[in-house]
Parts: structure tokens; sequence; C-alpha cells
């Protein structure tokens, strides 16, 4: 199996303006759990890596897309499997993958390379050919250890299979293991979310993410339930179950270095860290959204589409259809993905990227907002204070963290007000 992909060594200093990260999106699940509305092709229990025409034919495709997307010269340092249920596929298919990437664009050799996989969908030899093909980090999708809750959710796996699949990955010892928790899920109680985070942290993986529920539009659950109704945890329960887990993780060494992910020191995510950071990162497959040369490109949802779609890209030369965004959307998503990051946003580098007197609206706005105790502005020199010259604009945490979505309103509407021209 290969590992020695290139090259170079990365270092971690990049320039910011190139993209050195990839996502490849593996659609494949056994079936679709009642919250998702992910790109996904359901193919049942049986069906499975080489012995799939389907498979085989969606990573024949993908790797044509790969070769067809133009390089902007720098190796990748970091790659991310999601999905679908990536684990699906077979040592053997991932690194095909891999070697894709490696034989068009490089892959350092400290490279950060993720593959989510689900409990009760792979062995001893299966996990270790991963490993071995190059996979420094594994992303187990728990989501909840009470086999109530998952049939609740219609997750394919059990309690028994999550403890078989922890024994199997300490076996092989990868570098990184990410944990995936639900909190919010119907019928979920405070005492049950307190016993998975204590699981959690008594299996001590390197990092845990934490997502609250979202009932989508088309899914299960969209048909199921109205948000805010019983079965599903009251607003009030929630903001607890938040709170709980920031209190617990972080008394465990755990840091909260994003609003839904907690690592242990040195572990963060160094993949997810590109989106929240707002750089340019490829991306591949079946509704992958990519963002290279100011361009947000998702490819179509559903998998003859996406394969027409490849033809045509090929056909074109590799060029992207899609609008470049402008300075007030780039400003917008830097606002909307940095103050995700604990550390903020640093408040120089917005003034040298959008301005002196964006970044006045900016404080100008979020004055009653640090006055609820949901913003802190860190002013560490020079400056006229609240419009400090240097040091960090961040949410607080927890309180900050539970209203965010209330404070980027805030920021949007006042922004799209100045901008207009309306006082």
């Amino acid at each position: 199996m290969m590992r020695n992909f290139t090259r170079e060594s990365s270092n971690y200093h990049i320039d910011l303006n190139i993209p050195t990260s990839a996502y490849i999106h593996i659609p494949f699940c056994r079936r679709r759990c009642f919250y998702c509305d992910f790109p996904i092709s359901v193919l049942g229990d049986r069906t499975r890596g080489e012995n799939s025409g389907t498979i085989v034919q969606y990573i024949d495709i993908l790797c044509q897309e790969i070769a067809a997307t133009p390089t902007q010269g720098k190796p990748l340092t970091t790659v991310f499997f999601g999905g679908g249920t990536p684990s699906l596929l077979s040592p053997k298919q991932i690194e095909t993958i891999l070697t894709a990437l490696a034989n068009k664009y490089g892959i350092a050799s400290d490279a950060e390379i993720s593959l989510e996989i689900d409990p009760g969908t792979f062995d001893l030899p299966q996990i270790q050919g991963y490993k071995d093909a190059g996979i420094t980090r594994f992303s187990l999708g728990v989501q909840a250890f009470q086999d109530e809750l998952l049939q609740v959710c219609g997750r394919s796996h059990t309690t028994t299979d999550i403890l078989a699949a922890i024994d199997l990955i300490r076996q092989i010892n990868p570098p990184e293991l990410s944990i995936d928790l639900i909190s919010g899920l119907p019928k979920q109680t405070i005492a049950q979310w307190q016993e998975s985070l204590e699981k959690a942290v008594a299996i001590a993986p390197t990092h845990i993410s934490v997502y609250d529920l979202i009932i989508e539009d088309g899914t299960a659950f969209g048909r199921y339930y109205q948000p805010g109704s019983q079965p599903l945890p009251t607003d009030e329960t929630t903001a607890q179950m938040y709170r709980l887990t920031q209190q617990i993780l972080t008394l465990s060494g755990y840091e909260h270095y994003e609003i839904s992910n907690y690592a242990q020191p040195g572990h963060q995510c160094r993949h997810n860290r590109v989106y929240w950071e707002n750089r340019p990162y490829y991306a591949f497959g079946m509704g992958a959204a990519s963002y290279l040369n100011r361009q947000r490109f998702t490819r179509p949802r559903k998998r003859q589409e996406y394969y027409k779609w490849v033809e045509n890209f090929i056909a074109s030369g590799g060029i992207l259809d899609a609008p470049q965004l402008d300075e007030h959307d780039i400003l917008l998503e830097t606002l909307m993905l940095g103050l995700r990051l604990a550390e903020g946003l640093e408040i120089a580098v917005l003034a040298e990227k959008f301005g002196r007197e964006t970044l006045e609206k900016i404080c100008h706005c979020l004055q009653p907002l640090q006055q609820k105790g949901w913003i802190e502005i860190i002013e560490t020199t020079g400056g006229n204070f609240p419009f400090p010259a240097t040091g960090r604009l961040k949410l607080t945490d927890p309180e900050g963290f539970l209203f965010s979505n209330t404070v980027l309103a805030a920021l949007f509407s006042y922004l799209e007000k100045t901008e207009a021209g309306v006082s």
C-alpha cells in the first residue's frame, strides 16, 4: 500500500490564496438517516466496495474530474473523504483516489488525510488497510450512545457496533481519531446527553465534534417534526445541552476551538480550519462544493447528472461556470466563518482586507451585543476603543456561540443597510 505520496514537506506555511486542501465526496450509504439532507445514493446493507459496479463507476468518473481540474502548483496539505459513508469503499479504492490526487497535485508528506467511517462498516484488515493507504485521521460517526436514540435517527449501527469499532481503531492506533455526536434529538434527555459526553470522554479521542440537530426540509425528520415542538427538546433544553457540553469537555482537557468542535491540544482539524478561515479549496464528487479563484461552485446532487457534468467539464478544458464573489460577499463570509472560531477574527487583518471604515461599522454594530456578553472586542495595543488598532473580535464561550445566529443576523442586516446607504 502507498504512503510516500510526494514530493515535499508543507511545513504548514502556505500562501492563503492558493488551494492546498481537497474535499472528496463519497455519496454511498446503506440507508438514509432520518435527519440527512446530504447528496447520497442508498445502496442497501450488502453493496460495498469493489463488488459494486455503481461504486467502481463513480470512482472512475471522480478520478476523471480530479485529472481535469487545473492545479495551482502547490501540494495538498489536507484531504477529507466525507459522505455518505466512505468506509463502504475498500482500502484499494481509497488508495486509487489518493493516487489520482497525488499524480495531479502532489500530497505533502505531513498531510492530514481524514476519512469518515461508520460503526459496523469495517473490520480490522479494512481499517488497517485505510491507514496503510495513507489515512492519518478517522472521523467516527457515533451520534449517540443509546440504542433507542440511534433507532430514532434511522442509524444502521448499535452501541455494540460503536464499542467494537473503537476496539478495532485502538488496535491500529491512528494519529488522530474524531467522534461525532448529535444533541437535540427527538426524545433525547439531558441525562442521556451527559451519558454520551462522558462515554465519549472515556474513549479519549483526540477530537470531538458536537452538532445540534437541524430539521431540514425534505428529510424524514422534516416530515415527522416541526421545529420547537415535541418530541424534540425545547430550545431551553438544547441550550442546556450546549452549556453542559462546554463544561464537561473543557474540564476533560478539550479545547473548544470552534462552535461545534473540541480538540485535545495540538489536534484541531486542519482541513476544517481551511473552511473557517475562508481559504480556497478543491472539491470533487457528487454535490461537492469548491472554492477556487473567488468562485463557489456546487456540483450536481444526483449521480447521473454529476456524471454528465463531469463529461461537459472535461470538454470545457476544466472551466467552472460560476460568478466571482465581490468584496461585500467575501466580507460577509469572512465574518460568518471566522466568528465560528474561538479565537475569532484578527482586527488588523479585517482592517487591511476591508478597510478601516468597514471595521468601524462592524464594531459600532456589535457594541450592544458586547454589552449582552456575547461579543468580545479585545484591544491589545493602540487605537481608540472600541475601534482598536490591533487585537481580536470574537464570540464569547458559551453564550456568544449560543447566540451566534442572532449576532450574525444583526451584523449582516447592518452591513447591508450601510452598503445600500440606509442609515
